[in-house]
């Protein structure tokens, strides 16, 4: 470690590891805090058994910016990866997204025409603007796929009923009239043939690091060894929490080795009942198709904040917007801090646009 740097990166996830990797190539030097034992933040994965594991949850990176594909691709080979998850109520299995083997499951139909009737007409028990996550769902997909694939699902991941959340949590519900099983439209889709780990160690080769670091608990000091700090962070955290904690939900996940060569088929399970505590399960070897004898499983239980100190999902109401509002404006009037990611821009992300942000904001301030 040097006595000063040009830059300090507080977080080694997406974001701060692609500002790295520019600030770099650029000749700044740079060091890199990171609160948890290792790089990566939520994309970190490990091998076992010869399966890489997605510690905190399925990452599957997909864009239709070449650009962008090309940028990670230049860094680590990728293969490809289609996800196509399922959803299982009380042992029913459906597809997702939402398409036609869905709507032939449910309701024993065929054709498109057939589907969009059935939709429409319970569509219409709506009248009026939403009031609520359910209003707005059944006004989007209708009565009896709320009711099976959305409301025990979407209930459990907020920690409170459907009819007591904003309906701006769910804009819109993916719904496609054709025997497609492919989440998503992108162009370019898939996960690194070694994991998401080997992808942050390039970003950030170069780079000093120091790990079961919190930046925030010693402020004054990291500031004084480098002349910017990018902060990557929590915004209420840095300053306090003076003005009131922003809101998140957690998660906590639950490791299993099994001694069977399948589990469940498929890389992720949604359990879209109430009862059902988790509201996933990810079996890690599809994601790379790993040949090994035993897998690896994850159940996914969405928790409050409080419970493990790891904010996954902002809650983005009036109020937490107000709030980020007064942390944000107190952020950018600090002359030699930059702030950007996640969770500083209190916002949840797909990969792909998290390196673009990453990049512009590199663009802008390097």
């Amino acid at each position: 470690m040097k006595s000063h740097y040009d830059i300090l990166i507080a977080g080694t996830g997406l974001f701060g590891a692609v500002f790295s990797h520019e600030a770099l190539k650029r000749g700044f030097s740079v060091l890199m805090l990171e609160r948890r034992s290792h790089i990566g933040g939520n994309v970190y994965t490990e091998k076992r058994d010869g399966i890489s594991i997605h510690r905190y949850g399925a990452h599957i990176f997909h864009t239709s910016d070449e650009r962008i594909w090309a940028y990670v691709n230049a860094l680590v080979p990728f293969q490809p990866f289609i996800n196509s998850p399922i959803a299982n109520y009380h042992g029913h299995i459906y597809n997702m997204p939402f398409n036609m083997n869905t709507f032939s499951r449910m309701w024993d139909i065929a054709t498109p025409k057939e589907a969009m009737e059935i939709i429409e007409r319970q569509r219409t028990e709506i009248k009026g603007e939403p009031g609520n996550l359910e209003e707005q769902a059944i006004s989007l997909v209708g009565r009896d796929i709320y009711e099976t694939l959305v409301k025990g699902y979407t209930e459990k991941q907020w920690g409170r009923p459907c009819t007591e959340l904003p309906p701006e949590i769910i804009k819109r519900i993916p719904v496609r009239y054709t025997y497609d099983n492919n989440y998503f439209t992108d162009r370019f889709q898939g996960i690194p043939e070694d994991g998401y780990t080997a992808l942050i160690e390039k970003l950030v080769d170069g780079a000093d690091m120091i790990l079961n670091t919190d930046y925030v608990e010693e402020r004054a000091r990291w500031d004084s060894v480098a002349d910017r700090v990018l902060y990557t962070g929590c915004l209420d955290a840095l300053y306090g929490y003076k003005e009131g904690k922003l809101e998140y939900r957690s998660e906590i996940f639950e490791e299993e080795r099994l001694d069977c060569e399948d589990y469940q088929g498929n890389a992720v399970v949604n359990y879209t009942d109430r009862e059902t505590p988790w509201t996933r399960i990810i079996e890690h070897k599809h994601f790379s198709h790993a040949a090994s004898p035993v897998t690896w499983i994850s159940r996914e239980y969405p928790v409050d904040y409080e419970k493990t100190g790891e904010p996954f999902y902002p809650v983005n109401d009036e109020r937490n917007g107000k709030l980020y509002g007064i942390y944000r404006a107190m952020a950018e009037r600090e002359k030699n801090l930059i702030i950007g990611g996640r969770l500083a821009d209190y916002a949840y992300y797909d990969m792909d646009k998290t390196v673009a942000a990453a990049l512009r904001k590199a663009e802008r301030v390097l």
